[in-house]
């Protein structure tokens, strides 16, 4: 009880007691450490390299074709969107234009995040009319790998799980769900229903096979090419199978949130609100709500089928879910009743107020390159553990550019509109 006034008084010094005065606040904070962050980066998209997260220390860059190669761009015309300063847009669009032939990209379903992030924001914030072509393009790229059999968009290519023994040939992830905007996104530019037609159907399948009766997720689902059965349920980045990997229950609340937003499908709000219910009354989430991992770590019930070593200390927290889970809370608040608002935007308030301070920003003088520690790719591969993460900035810097506008008008409320060029 002590700990809890002791760390609630300590934000209301830090923050300040004003609602406006808080935010603007961590505004300015932001702010300040992204451009400190972003400043020591440069042009490397003079390589066509992106930076996604640290290594050994190091800045570990990747190539147009990785998934994450979207988000530092988005960050970038987020950060532009903050400040008004023109050299933050000249970095948006020249690390958003090396991604050009992703457009065409069908090799992977994350072209969403890939151009939706970058071109997305580019179209929306930077007023760039011709980068709409080439959200219709990469729109036509992803329908490539839906499957009418299987009614989803394929994920990833063959695999194995992590039995070795099991063969993924049709998988289908939580993530998958993220990239539904895109196809929303274009059909609201070009008329063409196709591609919302394609993103309804995934949206409606993925209800039906990936969540169990509590609103959890399963990671992956594999399918039967012919029949449309499903093959397996499991996980790959998750602890175990019948667990709740965090952030692929926050992309799948985002991805609900998205499609009512494009629908007005109630369907998929009350869908929403219940994945949200579970995430935020999880008994496993800790007192400042930037969850573990995975909700299920060590819990009775749940066996890792990875080499998960017992006695270890694999408690680490993953800042991206709880980035990502901001940012979908403060959308899902505009379309409630006052009374459930609240709650979505405190929660959220909370997570932004604490991946503010020095637990989870990085501070001036740590040459880590990003504004965010402490998030987890995927800690049964052993990659990116405990370290930044650069679609963690790009949800903070979404979760607070919601937050602002939220704040400072009561009233706020998304427009009717589907296309992101409208949606301030």
């Amino acid at each position: 009880m002590m700990r809890n006034f002791i760390y609630l008084l300590f934000l209301g010094l830090f923050f300040g007691c004003s609602s406006e005065k808080t935010i603007e606040k961590v505004k300015q904070k932001t702010i300040d450490a992204a451009e400190v962050q972003f400043s020591k980066i440069g042009k490397l998209y003079e390589s066509k390299r992106i930076p996604r997260t640290l290594k050994n220390g190091d800045l570990f860059s990747v190539n147009p074709y990785d998934w994450t190669s979207g988000f530092y761009a988005g960050s970038l015309w987020y950060l532009y969107e903050l400040t008004e300063n023109p050299q933050w847009k000249d970095q948006a669009v020249a690390y958003t234009e090396i991604l050009d032939t992703i457009q065409w990209y069908s090799g992977n379903h994350d072209v969403g995040f890939m151009i939706n992030c970058s071109y997305g924001n580019g179209y929306r914030i930077g007023g760039k009319e011709h980068y709409k072509q080439v959200l219709v393009n990469a729109a036509e790229s992803l329908s490539q790998r839906f499957n009418s059999n299987v009614g989803q968009i394929k994920s990833w290519n063959y695999r194995e799980a992590w039995d070795g023994v099991t063969e993924w040939f049709y998988p289908v992830i939580i993530d998958n769900m993220m990239n539904l905007e895109l196809l929303f996104e274009a059909s609201a530019i070009s008329g063409n229903g196709f591609y919302r037609d394609l993103a309804i159907i995934h949206a409606d399948n993925t209800m039906r096979d990936h969540y169990r009766p509590d609103f959890s997720s399963y990671h992956v689902v594999d399918y039967d090419t012919i029949t449309g059965h499903v093959l397996d349920k499991a996980t790959c980045q998750g602890f175990a199978d019948n667990s709740s990997w965090a952030r692929g229950q926050a992309w799948g609340l985002y991805g609900y949130v998205i499609t009512y937003r494009a629908t007005k499908d109630e369907k998929y709000l009350d869908f929403a609100i219940n994945i949200a219910d579970y995430m935020m009354n999880h008994p496993s989430i800790p007192e400042d709500k930037i969850p573990y991992w995975d909700y299920h770590i060590d819990v009775d019930g749940y066996q890792a089928e990875w080499d998960y070593q017992d006695g270890v200390d694999y408690f680490y927290r993953d800042v991206s879910a709880a980035t990502i889970t901001a940012s979908a809370l403060i959308e899902l608040a505009t379309y409630v009743s006052q009374e459930e608002s609240n709650q979505y935007v405190d929660y959220a308030r909370d997570i932004i107020m604490n991946v503010s301070t020095p637990n989870y920003m990085a501070t001036e003088d740590e040459d880590n390159y990003f504004i965010l520690k402490h998030s987890v790719g995927s800690l049964p591969h052993g990659g990116s553990v405990d370290t930044p993460a650069n679609y963690a900035d790009y949800y903070y810097l979404e979760a607070l550019t919601r937050l602002i506008n939220y704040e400072t008008d009561k009233d706020y409320v998304l427009p009717e509109n589907t296309s992101i060029a409208s949606w301030y």
